[in-house]
């Protein structure tokens, strides 16, 4: 917790997400807004696509609120299309047209740091230690960005004891069909910040069969947004 009064002296930041159509996506990543700044860090939203505000707004508001510096965290897990292209793209424009410095933290990753969640997120759906699970995530057309999840579920089953195999809902191998074809699984332990349609997909297939699944990691991940805030130096 900040001291009384640091709120007004820090740089605010912008949690950019990706977006979704889902009726709660905006009111899963609000609860994380929330959740950071519970712990006197002003902060704000933005989105690549689908919802409102996209970054250049969330800049203009900043703007006119007499705030001519951000600290922008994008809410992404891999070094996928939208880490290397669409935010940084989207930012630059931003910057740009408005004249408000934004300064790109790291995006949240796959690091040590989401283990704990993870596994806090397991036991609280009643998935048990030693029973196999799924680590269900978005996926992405680039190698490198699904070889981090999967090394991330490697990682994840050396904490938990029981075997975490890894599947995907836009690419192979696909989560649903995992979990509609594939052996008995325990659990599906979800890879997402929020609500959304893909991660909603992954569930349903897994009620079908009896599996619980991980809720979003939505206000978890407060901690690893104040590090990659901390780490820029502001």
């Amino acid at each position: 917790m900040l001291p009384t009064g640091a709120r007004d002296q820090r740089v605010p930041v912008v949690l950019l997400a990706h977006g979704s159509r889902h009726p709660q996506g905006v009111a899963s990543i609000d609860r994380l807004r929330a959740g950071v700044e519970a712990v006197g860090l002003p902060a704000r939203t933005a989105y690549l696509d689908l919802n409102e505000p996209d970054i250049e707004a969330a800049a203009a508001a900043l703007k006119a609120d007499g705030c001519g510096r951000a600290i922008v965290v994008p809410l992404l897990f891999t070094p996928a299309f939208h880490a290397r292209t669409d935010a940084p793209a989207a930012i630059a424009a931003a910057r740009h047209s408005t004249g408000v410095e934004l300064i790109v933290a790291d995006i949240l990753g796959t690091g040590d740091e989401l283990l704990p969640l993870l596994a806090s997120a397991a036991e609280a759906a009643g998935i048990p230690d030693d029973g196999a699970v799924l680590l269900g995530s978005v996926g992405s057309s680039r190698a490198e960005a699904n070889a981090a999840v999967e090394d991330l579920g490697r990682r994840l089953a050396s904490l938990r004891g029981g075997p975490v195999r890894t599947a995907f809902a836009t690419c192979a191998p696909r989560a649903v069909d995992a979990l509609l074809t594939g052996p008995e699984l325990a659990g599906v332990v979800s890879l997402f910040v929020g609500q959304g349609l893909l991660l909603d997909k992954i569930t349903q297939a897994a009620e079908a069969r009896g599996i619980p699944t991980t809720v979003p990691l939505e206000t978890a991940l407060v901690p690893l947004i104040l590090d990659r805030y901390a780490a820029v130096g502001c």
